[in-house]
């Protein structure tokens, strides 16, 4: 955090505020160590930290940080970047992470759909439980597509309210 913009925040109530989101994070399903590391990111007004800054901040071992940015790395919440003239990681958080982060479910969704077909042919399709399967696959079918269409109405939206940041 910039030594300007530090100055002006209350130290506890980030805090709190870090806390409180990760914990709803958490209740979402959300590792707790990679929610505390997110919150604490993207409540940086650089939205970039080390792990050092992370470790200090959130009060955590340089292992748990480790840990919380490979999920969210994973998850595509975070990146990593080298420090400039640096062997030190930075971690950082982007605007649009959580556009990036549906986006990328859209392959996890393919890739069941693909293994509740081959269920459905398993089962047979006039099973009770080929059946069941068969909604289920429709219903993910029908998400991915709502999705898609849902992500280029928000690209719309951004731009209209952010401009182009």
């Amino acid at each position: 955090m910039s030594q300007a913009a530090g100055a002006e925040r209350d130290a506890e109530a980030v805090s709190k505020f870090v806390e409180s989101f990760a914990a709803q994070l958490v209740e979402a399903g959300m590792q707790r160590m990679a929610a505390r590391v997110f919150a604490a990111l993207l409540a940086s007004d650089e939205g970039v930290m080390t792990s050092a800054e992370l470790g200090e901040q959130l009060r955590i071992s340089p292992a748990a940080v480790s840990g919380a940015v490979r999920y969210l790395a994973q998850a595509h919440m975070v990146s990593r970047e080298r420090e400039p003239g640096s062997r030190r990681e930075r971690y950082r958080v982007h605007g649009d992470q959580w556009y990036e982060a549906l986006t990328n479910r859209e392959a996890v969704i393919r890739r069941w759909e693909g293994a509740l077909r081959e269920g459905v042919a398993s089962l047979g399709p006039d099973t009770p439980a080929g059946r069941r399967m068969a909604e289920t696959l429709a219903f993910f079918e029908f998400v991915e597509g709502e999705l898609a269409e849902m992500m280029e109405r928000w690209r719309v939206h951004r731009e209209r309210v952010f401009g182009g940041r």
